[in-house]
């Protein structure tokens, strides 16, 4: 697949309207724009998940009601050629100059760790590594930034399916366990610690199962679906949903996401019980799928739509 079939497609000739997965939130966004000055967003990270948002909010910002005011990326080499001059901003730590709206994390969990505290002073914050918040410190230093400088940080929740079900559930009471299986090509995934050294001889491999914890150090790039779970159900949270990472050397252009839940046992001796499996197609050796893209974009759009009120938000 080549790049110009995974970046968004510019406007069809003769046509203004954006592409159909915005056109619902548009109406609210034109609205939006005409009460206020244009959402100011700034985005972290320019890998393929980074380049799509970017080539989008350039292509439809303005009909939505948004405006990128910068693009920072570790390599500024990356950007060159795609991205205006006028946005790329140099040091993270001068962001405040570009007054932003939103920041969002495109990169790695690490951005958030290192920084999420002071992106909240400037701005909302939608954090594209939901796995940084295994780290209890980081979490903590979130919270505590959020209700200081009043600002929101959302959570995408990625390729999540039934999120909102899952955390009314929770919220309920009718949340016994939650256990979320993710396989791939062992090219598809970016391992560190013991995990990288893992070889797997046969055709399907567990290189992982356990809690979401102590996965998403192991492969903090390919345990956000997880971490969204987690944060989706914070009555067992990080610490008891259960993560499981598969190599499976069929899956050379698929992510595979199962999602398994239950209830406690209810009066005839049976629990509620739910399990849904998702195919993202992927390119060969890709740590994000199709499908990832699109509901990033709508992530953002949904977080933009949301009151900014402090605290950890899932999206």
């Amino acid at each position: 697949m080549s790049k110009d079939q995974w970046l968004p497609r510019p406007p069809v000739e003769g046509t203004s309207q954006p592409p159909m997965e915005l056109r619902p939130q548009a109406t609210r966004f034109k609205a939006m724009a005409l009460d206020r000055a244009l959402w100011r967003v700034g985005v972290v990270g320019y890998g393929r998940l980074g380049q799509s948002l970017v080539s989008h909010l350039l292509t439809w910002g303005l009909k939505l009601g948004l405006e990128l005011v910068f693009v920072r990326n570790r390599d500024p080499g990356q950007t060159a050629g795609s991205v205006p001059p006028y946005p790329q901003l140099q040091n993270l730590t001068d962001l405040g100059e570009k007054h932003p709206d939103l920041v969002v994390e495109v990169a790695h969990p690490k951005i958030i760790c290192e920084t999420g505290a002071q992106i909240l002073r400037h701005a909302d914050l939608l954090v594209g590594s939901p796995s940084a918040l295994a780290d209890q410190a980081t979490e903590q230093q979130l919270l505590e930034a959020s209700r200081r400088w009043n600002h929101a940080v959302f959570m995408a929740r990625g390729t999540l399916w039934g999120s909102e079900d899952i955390t009314k559930l929770d919220a309920a009471g009718g949340l016994q366990s939650l256990r979320v299986t993710i396989a791939t090509h062992p090219d598809g995934f970016r391992l560190e610690g013991p995990l990288a050294a893992v070889q797997g001889s046969v055709p399907r491999t567990v290189l992982y199962e356990g809690t979401v914890r102590g996965l998403c150090p192991l492969t903090p790039r390919n345990s956000n679906t997880m971490a969204a779970a987690a944060l989706a159900a914070p009555s067992l949270g990080f610490d008891r949903v259960i993560g499981v990472l598969v190599a499976d050397l069929s899956l050379t252009d698929m992510h595979v996401v199962d999602v398994e839940l239950s209830g406690p046992l209810g009066p005839t001796g049976r629990s509620f019980t739910v399990h849904t499996h998702r195919g993202n197609p992927a390119e060969p050796g890709a740590v994000t799928g199709s499908a990832t893209v699109t509901a990033f974009r709508r992530s953002l759009l949904g977080c933009c739509q949301l009151p900014p009120r402090p605290g950890i938000h899932l999206c």
